[in-house]
């Protein structure tokens, strides 16, 4: 069985592509529109990482880590943040609240692949 990665972003184009490039390398897929639809869909699911842009609506990533990080089932889930974001504060907010890592959009497919392999295999 293969390894599954929740992919978080409002934007559909973004989550498509995100998805497409993990499918493409043998990872499943469950894709959420925000913080909230992620929270209501990861009990459904068994997801070994998640990728989450920042800025969203109803719950934006930063929330969404936090939230995750308190319930002691989550709390060692890796949480990859992929946004627009570049700015160090940002990065660091991201980091204390628990991400593990921080890609930069508009990303390379490889960049991303290579950050999901080396964090779940």
């Amino acid at each position: 069985m293969g390894k599954t990665v929740m992919v978080v972003d409002d934007a559909k184009s973004m989550r498509g592509l995100v998805a497409m490039t993990l499918q493409s390398a043998g990872y499943d897929v469950v894709e959420a529109c925000d913080g909230k639809d992620a929270l209501d869909k990861i009990g459904q699911h068994k997801v070994n990482m998640i990728i989450s842009d920042l800025n969203m609506p109803n719950m934006n990533g930063i929330d969404l880590i936090k939230s995750l990080k308190q319930d002691p089932k989550y709390k060692f889930l890796p949480i990859v943040m992929l946004t627009t974001e570049s700015e160090d504060a940002k990065k660091k907010e991201g980091q204390e609240a628990g991400a593990k890592a921080w890609i930069v959009k508009p990303f390379k497919p490889e960049t991303v692949l290579k950050v999901v392999s080396k964090i779940i295999g």
